[in-house]
């Protein structure tokens, strides 16, 4: 999975003021991703406020996307969800001939054991037709998939390709990179200890900053894979007080307000989320003005 090394942007999904997708802004970021060197597009993960979407408007943003891309970078699908069978009958029946990988979430709210995580990723693999990426974020799905349920699935399954590893927690990210089976990808999923955990051994990141900073961001990424510490490190200082922003007042509200300042897309979020202050607006657009 070559392709999925390096930086992966977790894509918005823009609305109009009137809360409808806005397909036009959605093709300017998709093209400003292509033009600023992102590796590759990741629709409907968290980021896009999935959670809010009906299936009319899941379908639009795919298609938007697939697109605005024309076959230019690798995409990936997220698939994922709480109940299992429902996860397991849209690998079963969705078109995957334009996407190079799904990216699933572990189980979120129901909380359940390691074992029964495992068995959960256990159907997903035996379902899914293309690779899988395992996402873990704690922070929003109230549990740990621990390194030992991540390794016994990577080496269970050969599909099961990847983690995106969202828990901000470096040790935890080493112990993965450390016993991971041969070509398995550690893929950040936190964009603070990104440049870290490229340079413990990881392959890259799926990001949120680097949707709104796209060149600095991938410049970062490719630099500490080719072992340039210095220069990586200057250009994660450049963005660190960014990466506390965006994520200040809850995500996307924050990556929505630097698209808003970059002229991309409107800031709309949808309930329950809601915009970002007065106060933390001056500061994004103070910041990317400044950059």
């Amino acid at each position: 999975m070559q392709s999925l090394i390096g930086t992966g942007v977790a894509l918005v999904t823009p609305f109009k003021k009137d809360f409808s997708v806005d397909t036009e802004a959605l093709s300017r970021i998709v093209n400003f991703q292509i033009d600023n060197g992102i590796d590759y597009l990741v629709v409907l993960g968290t980021t896009a406020e999935n959670a809010t979407l009906n299936q009319e408007e899941k379908e639009l943003v795919i298609n938007t996307v697939i697109d605005a891309n024309k076959g230019r970078l690798p995409l990936v699908l997220g698939v994922g969800g709480n109940n299992t069978y429902k996860v397991v009958e849209e690998l079963k029946t969705r078109d995957f001939s334009n996407f190079v990988a799904i990216l699933s979430v572990s189980p979120y709210y129901n909380k359940p054991t390691q074992e029964g995580i495992y068995q959960h990723f256990k159907a997903v693999a035996e379902a899914s037709p293309i690779p899988v990426i395992l996402y873990n974020v704690p922070g929003r799905t109230a549990s740990n998939m621990l390194p030992s349920t991540v390794l016994r699935l990577a080496n269970d399954f050969k599909n099961v390709v990847a983690i995106k590893e969202a828990a901000g927690d470096i040790v935890q990210a080493m112990k993965l990179i450390q016993g991971k089976p041969e070509g398995f990808l550690v893929i950040s999923g936190d964009d603070m200890v990104t440049l870290p955990m490229v340079l413990a051994g990881g392959s890259g990141v799926v990001s949120v900053i680097g949707e709104g900073f796209p060149k600095q961001f991938s410049d970062m990424v490719r630099l500490g894979l080719e072992r340039k510490v210095d220069e990586a490190y200057k250009l994660h200082y450049l963005l660190a007080e960014a990466i506390d922003m965006i994520f200040e007042q809850g995500n996307p509200a924050g990556i929505k307000e630097v698209f808003k300042t970059l002229g991309l897309s409107e800031n709309t979020v949808r309930l329950p989320l809601v915009n970002v202050n007065q106060d933390l607006a001056d500061r994004l657009n103070k910041f990317v003005k400044s950059l």
